[in-house]
């Protein structure tokens, strides 16, 4: 087989597995990002427009944590289908090594996770500003929030909604004033019922149990003769009153439409900005803070009479001209001027103690929104060295276990993802608690795979076996 049929089958072999589990592996992380926010979801009668553009920034989102997954478990299907086929073994057999072997799905590796740190870069930061917009703008269109217990809701034109008891969806006690129909009043009360929205989001429905309906004609307006005398209309108002089991009320929400924020409000997110916006603010935040903390320490020395006067005899043209008075000495004041003195002195160190406190608190707070840009900072980086060495983990393993298909192999990617992303939470909970700097923290499953994968490489290369069991038995041999 010739070099370039080597790379080209290789290469065949890789992709369709990749695309597959990048497929299902996105597909898994948008069902789980949509039974997190269904209770935001649901019930809001929201437009298959809106719900697409939701759906394609989380799908931008949630491409660094599906690429990582898929780039794992599809080298395992390809070195396990080749080991597993016996092709492994020839290739190795004519002299090929397993470095070269996976040298062209190395250089494709290699492509995808430069273009993943360009995407995570530029893309991300825009997706995620967007649909963390969006979540926010349908979060506060929750339909029953329109309805307080105990009071009227006159949120929807003509209608004045009043309930005494809510249970998310469900009410008791309702009473609806309809005054959408000119000359008519219409009110409608029922023991209990629950309320949805139209799956075209236009209209909100009622389902109401055991209530009654009064519909009554409004007063007519008078009217006036020629010769401007007032002829005053019947004072007697057909109504007609009924009463049912069970009924479903349809209101009209038009102009009761989704409102979109301005994005400029999420701007300033960590995960909302790219490299360089994050080094500007950074730089931004630490001379902001110098400047605060150069002002600060200048406002003690003012604030202390030697240092004032130390600093004005220092700086002072006619300081040769200046007597040193000698200063009254505590031990010949009066009781009197000893307490009042001792109770100054007390309410300036107070003071300065409470100023000291806001300071540290001030530093301690700067520092961390520090370490929340430089997790996002390294995060970028490490997720593209992460899908590199997940690839130099996952070849080496398919090759040792020989397995293909989606059997063995999904087990071991989803047991070595699930380490890799405890390892990921790990390195960040570390960060946040002060106990990791943020370039370790957010390297730190990097600092631990990549071992394991020149370790994994090494065995099968040269066919040893992960886990030497005869050694094994010796050592326990010679300790009993």
């Amino acid at each position: 087989m010739s070099i370039k049929r080597l790379y080209y089958f290789t290469i065949r072999s890789f992709i369709g597995p990749f695309l597959v589990t990048f497929a299902i592996s996105m597909f898994l992380l948008i069902m789980q990002f949509f039974w997190k926010y269904i209770d935001d979801l649901m019930g809001k009668g929201l437009s298959i427009s809106v719900i697409l553009e939701l759906l394609l920034y989380i799908s931008a989102s949630l491409i660094p944590l599906a690429l990582p997954l898929s780039i794992l478990l599809s080298s395992i299907m390809t070195l396990g289908n080749l080991a597993e086929n016996n092709e492994l073994t020839a290739l190795k057999a004519s002299g090929l090594s397993l470095q070269k072997i996976l040298r062209p799905l190395t250089g494709m590796v290699l492509v995808i996770s430069f273009i993943t740190f360009l995407f995570s870069n530029y893309v991300i930061p825009s997706a995620t500003l967007k649909w963390h917009s969006l979540i926010y703008d349908i979060q506060n269109t929750k339909i029953s929030s329109i309805i307080k217990p105990g009071s009227y809701s006159t949120d929807l034109d003509g209608y004045a909604i009043k309930v005494n008891e809510e249970n998310e969806n469900s009410f008791k006690d309702i009473l609806i004033h309809d005054h959408s129909t000119p000359n008519e009043i219409k009110s409608i009360r029922a023991k209990e019922g629950f309320m949805y929205k139209s799956k075209n989001g236009k209209f909100i429905f009622f389902e109401l149990k055991d209530g009654t309906v009064m519909e009554e004609l409004g007063p007519k307006t008078p009217r006036f003769s020629e010769d401007g005398i007032i002829h005053s209309p019947d004072k007697n108002h057909p109504s007609r009153r009924s009463s049912f089991k069970q009924a479903t009320y349809k209101i009209d929400l038009q102009g009761f439409d989704l409102n979109r924020s301005d994005e400029d409000l999420f701007n300033d997110k960590h995960e909302m900005l790219n490299v360089f916006q994050i080094k500007y603010t950074i730089d931004s935040i630490k001379k902001s803070g110098g400047n605060i903390l150069n002002n600060f320490l200048k406002s003690i020395k003012n604030d202390h009479p030697y240092l004032n006067s130390y600093f004005f005899v220092k700086n002072s043209k006619l300081k040769q001209n200046i007597k040193h008075n000698n200063t009254l000495s505590y031990d010949k004041l009066s009781n009197d001027k000893k307490i009042k003195v001792i109770s100054k002195a007390q309410t300036k160190i107070r003071n300065k103690n409470k100023n000291l406190e806001n300071q540290k608190n001030f530093i301690a707070a700067m520092n961390r929104d520090i370490n929340q840009y430089l997790i996002e900072f390294h995060r970028k980086f490490a997720l593209t060295i992460a899908i590199i060495i997940l690839f130099f983990v996952g070849a080496p393993l398919g090759a040792i276990v020989k397995k293909g298909g989606f059997g063995a192999p999904v087990v071991i990617a989803a047991l070595l993802f699930m380490v890799y992303f405890v390892l990921i939470t790990i390195g960040e909970n570390m960060v946040k608690t002060n106990s990791f700097s943020p370039f370790v923290g957010m390297w730190f499953s990097s600092i631990v795979l990549i071992p394991i994968a020149f370790w994994l490489m090494r065995c099968s290369a040269n066919d040893i076996p992960i886990f030497n069991l005869p050694k094994f038995k010796t050592i326990f041999k010679k300790r009993s």
